[in-house]
């Protein structure tokens, strides 16, 4: 049997198990809307800090963060790593709780733009319509960076062209994600966040111990300049994208500075947690707010060991095969390249398996997120308000299958860097939602006039600094999270103090969150 057979034999065997849970679920999630979206609020701990871990970090944790440490070394890629690791604890510590409560006083709220619109006591669900607009939107380029590492993933394994393969993944997350649920989706996703750890550290292992240990390592590839350095950024010399080879050597320019406005900047992934749809369902979803420091604890070690593993991995793979990925894009493929060079066949299989295991229990999130963004806030929160539970989720699956159409459509260039395409919806979510996430909660005089104009000044300077001001370089070429999130923190203060307070009915609610207990 072939090694390709054996590996595919053991993906296969996953992916197997994957339905089954979704087949399990399938029953309990098609009882209700609460149930299908929300999993009736019945996380523990566990699954609560695991699942929102493996649906948050996606495909770009095996591939896309090691590809940009082996492309360009350390500073980019550990920056990135401990911002989002202090992210992620600061999210759990001060948004969980609060989230909690909350959304269970505010409606009984089951969906983000369904919490923001209730939180409000708006009517004519201005808020509920922008923020699902603007999940609809993320989602599809979220779900086209998962689409874009089933097709790399697999094109790579079994030597066949991209576009087939990339369309197979997509199906088969698509039929996944139809039959159970957030209950399926999170049960698979504590499974797969135990994969995909395992997966990270057994490369890191084997890889160090082939390499020669630590110190070959570093001999390997401090003669890259500016490669193992914090605060100097290599330069790969390219031409027209391919980086060039002497001697059986990458040759790289005089290292680049990193100066500690484009550390900051770097570092801002980390308030994209602030507005992470997929983590703040976990936060609504779970049993009791009592579990939460369990789950802080769990989820935040989980978040440092892969992402300190996922950057091993890239340096790791630079000293092995300095040679062997010459474009950024194709750098991100690092981690297959290991895993099936370093490994039998059958694990080798189910280590490609962690790579899957990313890309499902993030894409299934997205998905289906977005088919509620769609069906229970804009067709029965604004269009139909009597449709009733079988409708809803009729029109769910309608909205899911058309999100995953619009995926699939970006995710047809093979040329995208998967690391980039995440980038830029996280710093979508993470202005657009995450401001407002934290002065809803923790501010009782922001209103209605100030959230609107917080969350489309959050969302309008995403595009703005991406496509207009960042081109132009200099000051303007840091990440476009931290400028736009910075704009709407402003806008909804100036608006909430120059317009009226809210009601006494909201701040009273607002006063009853604090000290609910759930």
């Amino acid at each position: 049997m072939s090694s390709s057979i054996q590996m595919l034999v053991a993906m296969s065997g996953y992916c197997a198990i994957v339905i089954a849970i979704g087949i399990f679920f399938a029953k309990k999630a098609n009882q209700s809307t609460e149930n299908y979206f929300l999993g009736g609020r019945s996380l523990g701990p566990w699954v609560a800090a695991m699942s929102a871990e493996a649906s948050d970090m996606s495909g770009w944790l095996l591939m896309g963060l090691p590809g940009v440490a082996y492309w360009c070394g350390l500073a980019d890629a550990a920056w990135t790593a401990i911002g989002l690791a202090i992210g992620t604890y600061v999210n759990w510590l001060i948004v969980a709780k609060r989230l909690r409560k909350y959304s269970q006083i505010a409606g009984n709220s089951i969906t983000v733009p369904d919490f923001f619109s209730n939180r409000f006591k708006e009517k004519n669900k201005v808020i509920m319509f922008i923020a699902s607009s603007f999940i609809l939107i993320f989602f599809s380029v979220y779900a086209a960076s998962c689409f874009v590492t089933c097709g790399k993933l697999f094109s790579r394994l079994f030597n066949m062209p991209y576009i087939p393969m990339m369309l197979a993944g997509a199906i088969f997350v698509i039929v996944y994600t139809f039959l159970g649920g957030f209950l399926a989706e999170s049960a698979s996703d504590f499974m797969q966040a135990i994969v995909m750890i395992c997966a990270l550290t057994v490369i890191v292992g084997i890889g160090t111990v082939v390499t020669g240990g630590p110190a070959q390592v570093i001999a390997n590839v401090q003669s890259f300049p500016g490669f193992l350095e914090f605060f100097s950024i290599a330069s790969p010399t390219v031409q027209d994208g391919t980086q060039q080879i002497v001697n059986n050597l990458p040759v790289f320019g005089d290292k680049a500075a990193y100066p500690l406005i484009t550390i900051i900047s770097t570092m801002s992934w980390g308030l994209g947690y602030f507005g992470m749809p997929q983590v703040l369902l976990r936060f609504m979803a779970i049993r009791k707010t009592k579990e939460l420091r369990e789950s802080r604890r769990i989820a935040t070690t989980w978040c440092a060991i892969s992402l300190t593993a996922a950057v091993l991995i890239g340096l790791i793979g630079r000293a092995l095969y300095p040679t062997a990925l010459q474009t950024a894009g194709d750098s991100e493929s690092i981690f297959i390249i290991m895993a099936t060079s370093l490994l039998h066949p059958v694990p080798a299989g189910i280590v490609m398996a962690g790579i899957l295991a990313a890309t499902i229990s993030s894409s299934d999130s997205y998905l289906l997120i977005a088919a509620s963004a769609f069906s229970k806030n804009i067709y029965q929160g604004i269009i139909k308000k009597d449709a009733d539970d079988k409708k809803v989720l009729m029109i769910s699956r309608i909205a899911l299958l058309t999100v995953a159409f619009i995926g699939i459509v970006i995710a047809l260039d093979d040329t995208s860097a998967i690391f980039t395409i995440v980038s830029f919806a996280w710093a979508g979510f993470g202005a657009t939602f995450g401001p407002l996430m934290l002065f809803s909660l923790f501010w009782k005089r922001i209103n209605h006039k100030g959230a609107i104009a917080g969350m489309l000044a959050g969302g309008i300077m995403v595009f703005i600094w991406k496509l207009l001001l960042k081109p132009m370089g200099g000051v303007f070429g840091i990440y476009e999270l931290m400028p736009a999130f910075l704009t709407s923190c402003l806008f909804i203060v100036v608006v909430s103090l120059l317009t009226e307070e809210p009601p006494k009915e909201i701040q009273d609610e607002f006063e009853l969150a604090k000290t609910l207990e759930c």
